[in-house]
């Protein structure tokens, strides 16, 4: 079954151009891990601080995986997060009819 990974993350003030670099480097390496279906970010557009992350894996190994893996060790853990006033994170089970 399909899990399904939404990621809320809003900046601090002043450190959104640095979450959206963070983001824009860890697009590539994700979307070409084996259990990421789809990873796709997105921005409020009516405040930039505010990022929206949806993602695709095949099971929970995949989002394990995703979340030890060195570019988002690098990019994710190491580099936005800290710049973050707050993060939520929800999972969901995809349904599929």
């Amino acid at each position: 079954m399909t899990l399904v990974l939404c990621a809320k993350w809003t900046a601090r003030a002043g450190e959104e151009d640095a979450v959206l670099a963070a983001l824009q480097r860890l697009a590539g390496p994700t979307r070409e891990e084996p259990g990421c279906l789809m990873w796709q970010p997105h921005r409020d557009p009516e405040d930039a601080r505010v990022f929206f992350v949806y993602e695709q894996y095949v099971d929970q190994a995949a989002v394990e995986a995703h979340v030890s893996s060195e570019h988002f060790q690098q990019h994710g853990a190491g580099d936005a997060v800290p710049r973050l006033e707050s993060r939520e994170r929800t999972f969901y089970d995809m349904l599929e009819f």
